[in-house]
């Protein structure tokens, strides 16, 4: 891998991540871009205890351009984009439209392709291998932010989901303050741990469901499954088989077989609903998902007694809101208004039909 570092026109940083050594990144930004004001602001709600990042300049931010003014295209035959090169293999710059930014955190977007009518399902293993790379790169450099406690790699696909460019692409936050929750997560493993004698509860959960009828695939090193109280009508985790905090403690085994295994379970969520492509007529259109890494902070660790970084489980949440053929998962009233979820799909039934639905 070969990363080159540039800056836009309006002084935002961008990284070219590419598979050859020797591909050279001199292209120039042209856009006559103004320097980037944002209005992030970030409030804690008192009674919850969690908080709320207030950003009110995103009103203005790209909405559903028609394809050929797609900003995460190249710029190519005279037409200018946020990539100044004429073609790239991925690509990371700061979002225009952050949620987050200065003591508030960071926002950045990950092109995983420069071809505009793919997915990430469309990755070969190689290309796949080096988003790996640029996720778990921008993990490190971002975790030295003084403004920054934890990372979040994460891909929102699909327009059900609210995705506003169809280009495929990711982003990552990089919040001032760790999540609500992952915050769930470390007090579950602080109390287990307490009761237990020292058991690890990621260590538990991963050894049970790995071996039950929930599993939905699984290699050597990765492991992928329902879980038992799904939020979601088709949810899946995947685990690396050996624990480790976050992607940048992933050895080489891990990240060597992570390409393949996630292709596959992408490629399983498309076919859930009996094909991806709407465009060829009379077919189901993709497959709405979310897909997001989870990794342990790097601070604020102490208000959970008794666990450190190494207790948690680096792992990542595919989910879908959609229910069946042609029918969403909304959030209602118990779900929005108490976050008490209610599940259609009985967990072992949408793992059974991730199984069927195998290449």
């Amino acid at each position: 891998m070969k990363k080159t570092s540039t800056r836009l026109a309006d002084g935002r940083e961008l990284i070219y991540y590419d598979l050859r050594d020797d591909q050279v990144r001199e292209a120039v930004d042209r856009r006559p871009l103004e320097r980037t004001v944002t209005t992030s602001e970030i409030r804690r709600d008192p009674l919850l205890g969690d908080s709320v990042a207030v950003a009110s300049h995103r009103q203005g931010r790209t909405y559903h351009p028609p394809a050929d003014e797609c900003p995460l295209c190249p710029s190519r035959n005279g037409r200018l984009s946020e990539i100044p090169d004429s073609s790239y293999d991925v690509v990371v710059f700061e979002n225009r439209f952050p949620s987050l930014a200065g003591d508030s955190g960071r926002c950045e977007v990950v092109c995983f392709t420069s071809d505009h009518d793919a997915s990430f399902a469309d990755l070969t293993e190689e290309q796949a291998a080096l988003v790996l790379e640029a996720w778990t790169d921008r993990t490190s450099e971002l975790s030295h932010l003084p403004s920054v406690e934890q990372v979040f790699c994460f891909e929102n696909r699909g327009a059900e989901i609210g995705v506003t460019l169809g280009h495929p692409h990711g982003q990552i936050y990089a919040y001032p303050f760790t999540t609500p929750r992952t915050a769930l997560m470390l007090r579950s493993l602080a109390a287990h741990k307490e009761a237990t004698g020292g058991e690890n509860l990621f260590d538990a959960v991963v050894e049970r469901e790995g071996a039950g009828e929930r599993v939905v695939l699984e290699g050597e090193h990765w492991v992928a499954f329902v879980p038992y109280a799904a939020h979601w009508p088709y949810e899946v985790h995947l685990y690396p088989r050996r624990r480790v905090p976050d992607l940048l403690a992933l050895d080489e085994a891990a990240r060597t077989e992570f390409p393949k295994v996630y292709l596959e379970l992408l490629r399983r969520f498309d076919r859930i609903f009996d094909g991806r492509d709407g465009k060829e007529g009379g077919g189901e259109p993709p497959t709405p998902y979310i897909s997001a890494w989870h990794q342990a902070p790097f601070g604020g660790l102490e208000e959970f007694d008794g666990v450190n970084r190494d207790d948690f489980a680096l792992h990542l949440e595919l989910f879908t809101i959609r229910r069946t053929s042609g029918k969403l998962k909304f959030l209602a009233g118990s779900e929005s208004g108490m976050s008490v979820f209610i599940n259609d799909v009985p967990p072992e039934r949408a793992a059974e039909r991730l199984r069927e639905v195998a290449s």
